[in-house]
């Protein structure tokens, strides 16, 4: 087996005097204030290991990471029929971009961007109160993450709450054309609180293991998904999971994966293990900067891209 504690250590030695690189997400205020000067990365493997380096322990806000965790959730609920009301296709355009949703009628054009993900929430929220969506939601990540304490900050809820207006009118717009069927409150309520999830690099990792693992979580043996479904989630993270940067990430790192403006990656090596790398600070099209690189670093030395070593 591959020394990953060594390979860990070499990829911080290494990146170190770029800590601090990119720049945080300042449209909502809360993330604004983050210290950008944070690096952290972890692993968890399908045999129960966990190696981590950096600010590893420390909890950040997940942002869009959510959005694999509401569409497992999403499909559990309703299935293929999902597929009706969001595409499957890489969008192209930025995450929260109205103009490709008026062209395409109010049909997202997939369940990792704002549109789509709002349209996902709506999904669960159904036969729910909001308060009681988000407490499903909250049970499923400390389920699948085997850890009760995580939480989410009513800090970064407000915040976006009081700022996003955009995904007020991305929402109001699939109202318009019916695919969205609860009050639009109630669902940005949702989706404002899966954003403001806070997990570390320890726990995203835990967390993202039934992806890495056919469906189930290795460590405690629960069924989440089936293998099927698992596969299918981790092709739309390969081709959708970083907005208009996902082909980018795919040809330097070869691994699904999900951004968030947190500054998180969530990546998932098939059959190996499942990783989390976190730094504030973003590149231009809204992923870690640092946290890329850091992946792309880990894939060289590891051999684990999807495509081939």
């Amino acid at each position: 087996m591959t020394d990953l504690q060594a390979i860990l250590d070499g990829i911080h030695a290494e990146l170190s005097p770029r800590i601090g690189e990119g720049k945080v997400a300042d449209y909502i205020p809360e993330l604004a204030k983050v210290d950008p000067k944070q690096f952290g990365m972890a692993i968890a493997t399908v045999n129960g290991d966990v190696y981590s380096i950096g600010d590893a322990a420390i909890p950040f806000s997940i942002q869009s990471i959510s959005k694999v965790f509401m569409l497992t959730l999403a499909l559990g609920k309703v299935g293929e029929s999902l597929w009706k009301r969001v595409g499957r296709e890489p969008s192209g355009t930025a995450f929260n971009s109205i103009v490709q949703l008026e062209r395409e009628e109010g049909i997202p054009r997939n369940p990792f961007i704002n549109a789509g993900a709002i349209a996902i929430s709506d999904i669960v929220l159904a036969g729910h109160e909001p308060r009681e969506a988000i407490g499903e939601l909250l049970r499923f990540v400390r389920y699948v993450a085997d850890d009760e304490t995580i939480s989410i900050d009513d800090r970064i809820a407000r915040s976006e709450t009081q700022t996003g207006y955009r995904n007020f009118a991305l929402a109001n717009f699939m109202r318009a054309y019916g695919n969205i069927h609860h009050p639009v409150e109630h669902v940005l309520g949702v989706y404002f609180h899966q954003c403001a999830l806070a997990m570390s690099c320890q726990q995203l990792a835990k967390a993202g293991l039934y992806l890495a693992a056919r469906g189930s979580n290795p460590i405690t043996g629960h069924s989440v998904v089936s293998p099927k479904r698992a596969r299918r989630i981790n092709a739309l993270m390969l081709t959708c999971g970083h907005y208009d940067g996902s082909g980018d990430f795919a040809y330097h790192v070869g691994l699904p994966g999900k951004s968030g403006v947190g500054g998180g990656i969530l990546a998932v090596a098939p059959g190996i293990g499942s990783i989390a790398a976190w730094s504030p600070g973003l590149n231009k099209v809204g992923n870690s900067q640092l946290g890329a690189v850091a992946l792309e670093m880990l894939a060289a030395r590891t051999g684990w891209s999807v495509f081939g070593d």
